[in-house]
Order: C-alpha cells, then structure tokens, then sequence
C-alpha cells in the first residue's frame, strides 16, 4: 500500500503533464523535435518535454505498466477466463467466470461466449458476446469487468490474449525514472544511407519469434574516432532503432533500448541519445518486446538517455511463449 500511495502522489503531475503534451504524442518517443542544430536552451527544452511525456504514456492506467497477463491461443483451443481459480487465465477481479474464448482453427479471429451477463462487457456493450480480433491496436476489440481489459494482440502472427490492470503491482509500485544528465554532444546529426526498397531485417522478441520488419536504411556517425552504423525498421512514418551498447546490463537495461528519429532530409538523419529509453520489458513480464539485431550491438558507451529501472525488473532474458 505504501507504493501506490507513492504513485498516487506522482500521478496528478503526470496527468498535468500529459494534458499539455500526451496530444501530440502518439508513442513513448513522443513528438519528433527539429532536425539538425539547435540552441542549448530548445535543445534542453525539447529533451524535459519528452521526459514529460514519457513518464504520462508510460503511467496511464491501460499503459505498460497495467499488464499482468499475455496468454497464447492455441488454434481450436477454447480458453475459460475468470476470477475462479479452475480458469485458464485467472484474474483478479470480476465475476468467476466471464466467458470462454473459441479460437478458430487458422488462428485467424476469437469467437468471445460471455458467461457472466451485464457484469462482462464486450466492446463497449453489456452482456453481449462477438468477435474479437487483432487489428487497431489503438482501438482493439476488447472485453472489461471490473476495472481489468483485455484484448487481442498477434505478436509474430500468433494470436495473444493481452490482461491490463491498473492497480497491477507494477504499475502501484513505479519508482519513477532514472537517466543520465542531458549531453548535446549525443544530439547526433548522421549519415542516413538507403537500402534497395523491400529490404527486410530479421528481429529477435523476448517470446523467442523471429521477425521480418522493413529496413529501409542505416544511420552511420563517428564517435571517439569510430564509425558506428544502426539499421533501421520503418514505423509509420518514423525511423525506429533497437540497439544495445557497453552500457547494456551495467548502467542501462540489458537487453538493450529503443530510439525513435524523424525520417531523413538530404541524407541526413537526427539521432538524439538522450531520448533512448527502456522498452516495456525492462518493467514488466507480460509484454512482447524486440531485441537489438546483431548489427545495433554497438561497441561504444552511450551514456545518455534513460537508465536501468530501479524498481521491480520486468524479463531479464528471452523467453518462450506463454500457454493459455
């Protein structure tokens, strides 16, 4: 109890922050700031901004931190939710049994059969049952009692059911977030070099899949006199980076950090350490998290950015997938 009361005094200047700037933020890297050089006054400025950001995305009630449960779905398998101890997901909350999950044989769509009437809602309607699927994930199909939500997530194809809480443990007990001082010196202006288009890059996630994510080029630098390059995966309309360094299970978390950037102008592309941050897997075990490719394994120690969690850690090492 002493834990959520710490997070209940932090939440009202999150949710501050948020109101300011969580609009303009549709991911944990938050709004892309200006490319190329900028003074040290907006340079401190846009980094404490994200900083806000970050901390309001990462604390919201149905965020990260809210997960306590990702169970895989077996193709034909029915899967029985509830509170009752004899369910194939348990949780803590509403009534002993919800309903079961009909997972069609090609793994495609789950048929939801509600057990538990007004007291389950399917998808914004009281006792009613339907269709679940994986598509928006701003805006999934979703069932809720009580507080707890869960919906469909299709990590590497296969289907998951995903169980957010908000009075998880993990997110009643946040600490906070630690990082290192702010160093323009990381705000890097680098060589952006293209890949023939359709280039795909093979990427690792702590569930043990391998995935083929789009690369459509690399970022190149010097630092201390080497040349350092990170391949990119394409997201939307922004560069995404994982990558780890000697600071990785030492200073940082250990299986590496997340870097968002703009897409490149003239060949050129911004990288700003100090907006490198930990992925969900460094707070919390339910999550489906990507791991550094071979290529970002970088021989350099990047100090700046966020810093290893000092609360209760997440996954540690790669896993293999849950069972229902």
């Amino acid at each position: 109890m002493a834990a959520y009361s710490r997070l209940q005094i932090l939440l009202p200047v999150l949710a501050a922050a948020a109101a300011i700037f969580i609009a303009a933020c549709a991911e944990d890297n938050g709004a892309p700031g200006p490319a190329g050089e900028v003074s040290a006054e907006r340079f401190e400025q846009i980094n404490l901004e994200w900083r806000r950001r970050r901390a309001a995305r990462l604390t919201e009630p149905y965020g990260w931190l809210s997960l306590v449960e990702l169970a895989v779905l077996e193709p034909g398998s029915a899967v029985t939710i509830g509170s009752a101890p004899g369910n194939n997901v348990v949780v803590d909350r509403g009534p002993p049994r919800w309903g079961t999950l009909h997972v069609e044989h090609g793994g495609d769509h789950v048929d939801f059969e509600n057990a538990a009437g007004d007291a389950v809602v399917f998808d914004g309607r009281k006792a009613a049952s339907g269709r679940m699927t994986a598509g928006d994930a701003e805006a999934p199909t979703r069932i809720e009692s009580e507080g707890i939500r869960m919906h469909l997530v299709d990590p590497g194809g296969r289907l998951a059911l995903r169980v957010r809480d908000p009075q998880a443990p993990t997110r009643s007990g946040f600490v906070g977030l630690d990082y290192y001082d702010l160093k323009p010196q990381w705000r890097i202006e680098a060589e952006y070099i293209e890949h023939p288009q359709g280039r795909t890059l093979q990427v690792a996630n702590v569930m043990g899949q391998l995935i083929e994510e789009p690369n459509p080029g690399r970022a190149r630098f010097t630092h201390d006199g080497k040349s350092i390059e990170l391949e990119a995966v394409q997201e939307d309309d922004r560069l995404f980076f994982i990558f780890a360094d000697r600071t990785s299970g030492r200073e940082t978390y250990g299986l590496g950090r997340f870097l968002y950037a703009d897409l490149p102008d003239d060949g050129r592309v911004t990288l700003d350490f100090n907006q490198a941050y930990n992925p969900p897997c460094a707070f919390n075990a339910y999550t489906t998290c990507p791991l550094p490719p071979q290529a970002n394994r970088i021989d350099a120690w990047i100090r700046a950015g966020e810093r290893k969690y000092a609360g209760q850690p997440g996954i540690e090492s790669p896993r293999t997938p849950p069972r229902p």
